[in-house]
């Protein structure tokens, strides 16, 4: 028999064990019902969240429907096609290529794509890939992005609507056909084919498989429907074509042009959980943290740390809100969360709405994936990427309240 103080010792550990237990289910109900607060107020179809703090995914969570047409309900393992935070895998690769010698950042676009890259009001001014990447080209969206014969002089389009009117490298305008171009780039310097590059140099590295651009290698069971809401009807309508296999364009495919059919300016699958794992390695500047069989974890470079920094600069081109500065597929803004500068990028497209930042002084960032919602706006941000981060902040990582000066 164990002596008494023994088994009071133990009563009183398995009483605190409990108090413990009960402590942390009270704060993770509390969590769960604020987010469905932020849910029933946004409206959202389906949501995914997951926190990452000092280097570790300490939570994650789904809640509502993957398809609502079969009421089926989303699950961690789901994927979504994530829209322009896919942006960031490209730039990755790309700042691969600097590294390797590759490619410059200063280099002339035209070296890279095999032909004349121009806005055709400036025809003296190079277009460099450092442009491309900080959207300073004065390339535009308004002739389309999904062909690059939208800025070849030598097809049979239009390109004078591909270009805006001020001169490359003065202004900032957000432009998905300039990261349709890098990912042409990419494949044309690489010599690999833009779909198999970044899962294999970016993705794999980090102990990730079963995400992607190309549709057809993926597991489509765990596709998470995407749908666009109608303020008018408040309603909702899926968008299938956000997963659209392309099988006779990619059977067609003409390596170094055709590039832009997988949409490196938008179209990653992946879920919330291993983007935050993609995520930790940006907060790592370059270096991800790999789980291991065994429990340990090892450390990979994916980018070198100026690499990295070169990505998250503030200073390369602001953009037209003070709050806001864009580096290479990356923003720093404090819009977002009230009084903090966090990092990362947001993507919109089909219905999906996702976010991905991070706070480098307090090792703490927030992934946040949506299916369909009211598309409620706030602080130049989707209401429902501020309100989920506020109510991670509120739990896990609190911001401390602005105190009165103290008065003689």
């Amino acid at each position: 028999m164990k002596p008494i103080f023994s088994r009071v010792a133990m009563l009183f550990a398995g009483a605190a064990l409990i108090a413990g237990m009960s402590a942390c289910t009270s704060t993770e109900a509390k969590i769960e019902k604020e987010l469905q607060q932020v849910i029933e107020t946004n409206k959202c179809v389906g949501l995914s969240v997951a926190v990452v703090k000092d280097n570790k995914i300490i939570y994650t969570k789904c809640f509502g429907l993957k398809d609502l047409e079969n009421n089926v309900a989303l699950g961690e393992d789901d994927i979504f096609r994530i829209a322009s935070i896919s942006k960031s895998f490209t730039a990755t690769s790309i700042m691969q290529m600097v590294e390797q010698g590759k490619l410059s950042l200063d280099q002339d676009v035209s070296e890279l794509v095999g032909f004349k890259v121009r806005n055709p009001k400036f025809p003296d001014d190079t277009i460099t890939v450092r442009m491309l990447l900080s959207h300073s080209s004065s390339m535009s969206d308004n002739n389309g992005y999904f062909s690059l014969n939208k800025i070849n002089p030598d097809s049979t389009e239009t390109i004078e609507q591909a270009w805006n009117d001020w001169k490359p490298g003065t202004k900032y305008d957000y432009c998905n056909l300039g990261y349709n171009t890098l990912g042409t780039i990419l494949e044309r310097v690489s010599g690999e084919r833009f779909d198999k590059y970044v899962p294999e140099h970016v993705l794999a590295p980090l102990g990730l498989t079963g995400f992607g651009y190309n549709v057809n290698e993926l597991d489509s069971s765990r596709f998470v429907r995407l749908y666009e809401y109608d303020g008018t009807t408040d309603s909702y309508t899926w968008s299938p074509e956000a997963y659209d296999p392309r099988t006779e364009q990619i059977a067609n495919y003409q390596f170094g042009v055709s590039t832009p059919i997988f949409s490196p300016t938008g179209g990653m699958k992946i879920n919330a959980k291993n983007l935050a794992r993609v995520m930790i390695m940006h907060m790592n500047y370059g270096k991800g943290l790999v789980e291991n069989e065994d429990g340990t974890v090892s450390e990979v470079r994916i980018i070198d740390s100026l690499s990295a920094a070169q990505m998250q600069a503030t200073t390369i081109w602001p953009a037209d809100n003070e709050q806001t500065g864009y580096g290479f597929a990356l923003e720093q803004t404090t819009n977002l969360v009230e009084g903090v500068q966090t990092v990362g990028h947001t993507g919109s497209a089909y219905g999906v709405f996702t976010s991905m930042f991070w706070n480098e002084e307090r090792n703490f960032g927030v992934v946040v994936m949506c299916n369909g919602c009211n598309e409620r706006r706030d602080h130049d941000f989707m209401s429902i990427h501020r309100d989920v981060n506020a109510v991670m902040y509120k739990y896990f990582n609190p911001i401390p309240e602005a105190t009165e000066p103290d008065k003689e």
